[in-house]
């Protein structure tokens, strides 16, 4: 199918615009893979901002951080779902890295489609070009839209969040970073799939190269850090009948008590940490960077390949 593709439309092959198309055409199915991911993610984003906080935020309201701790509280199950879309966007990278070093590589030179190609006044390296940045530039777009709805939901609700190591895991992984993350999944995936050659051995060891990348991200300042301490600090505050901000008296669920301090509703935040952007900026530079090494890599080992035939 992929050669057939290619044969039939030599000429607008030998044009940068139409080996845009072809690429697209190519890998079409995985195109519309990912449209789909992204409109459901962002989509579980929105209704997280929305009707899918109400409960738990009406909890904390009248209860304050007690409310969300409650046994029965809406608060727990809206915690577990915060952390989702994280996770699903996780998953994301490791698809783009597997995409990278089987179909959209690995295959295209197994199956002889990559150097149909290069017979078409195609040069491998405009052909390798194309095939990176068409991708990259779906992968952008989408992972920041999400990285923007993401942070909206925190902004707006990281107050509903069960306190622990979850929360700064999640405050640190939102960021440029998170869309620079699955770029080096496709740089690594294009330059074990021009290593390998054949399909699942590609596909193998890119999703092993990309778990080894997902753990040090994990474990190693200044990347996210999620076994580090210590915990994001938060506020909870009361708000008394005339609107004056207090300090949580701890009353619980003790209607007298809240009586008594003359307490209506209440508020919590995280409190911002002064490390984000450091982190963020030095993390994104990093992996950029090791984005670029890959990158070359990948053209310095498809430059021999086409030097030797």
């Amino acid at each position: 199918m992929s050669a057939a593709v290619l044969e039939a439309s030599p000429a607008s092959a030998r044009t940068p615009r139409g080996l845009v198309r072809t690429v697209l055409r190519l890998h079409r199915g995985a195109l519309w893979i990912w449209l789909a991911f992204v409109t459901a993610t962002a989509g579980f984003l929105l209704w997280l901002l929305g009707p899918g906080a109400e409960p738990a935020q009406r909890k904390l309201a009248v209860y304050g951080y007690a409310g969300l701790l409650m046994a029965d509280s809406p608060a727990t199950e809206f915690s577990d779902l915060f952390y989702y879309p994280d996770t699903l966007i996780t998953v994301a990278s490791f698809a783009i890295a597997l995409f990278a070093g089987g179909p959209l590589i690995a295959r295209e030179l197994e199956s002889g489609t990559a150097q149909l190609a290069w017979t078409q006044s195609v040069s491998p390296a405009r052909w390798l070009a194309t095939a990176l940045a068409v991708p990259a530039a779906f992968i952008v777009l989408g992972t920041t839209l999400l990285t923007v709805l993401y942070q909206q939901l925190w902004s707006t609700h990281s107050d509903l969040l069960i306190a622990g190591i979850a929360p700064r895991s999640l405050y640190f992984s939102l960021g440029p970073a998170t869309v620079a993350a699955p770029l080096l999944g496709l740089a690594l995936g294009a330059l074990i799939g021009l290593t390998a050659r054949r399909t699942l051995p590609a596909l193998a060891f890119s999703g092993f190269a990309y778990f080894l990348v997902y753990a040090f991200r994990g474990n190693h300042w200044p990347f996210q850090g999620r076994y580090q301490q210590p915990e994001l600090s938060s506020r909870s505050r009361a708000i008394t009948s005339a609107g004056t901000e207090i300090r949580d008296p701890g009353c619980y669920v003790d209607k007298a008590c809240l009586a008594k301090h003359d307490v209506v509703r209440f508020t919590r935040e995280y409190l911002p940490s002064p490390d984000y952007w450091p982190r963020q900026l030095l993390e994104t530079g990093v992996l950029l960077a090791l984005t670029g090494v890959a990158v070359a890599l990948a053209f310095g080992i498809l430059r021999r390949r086409a030097a030797t035939g």
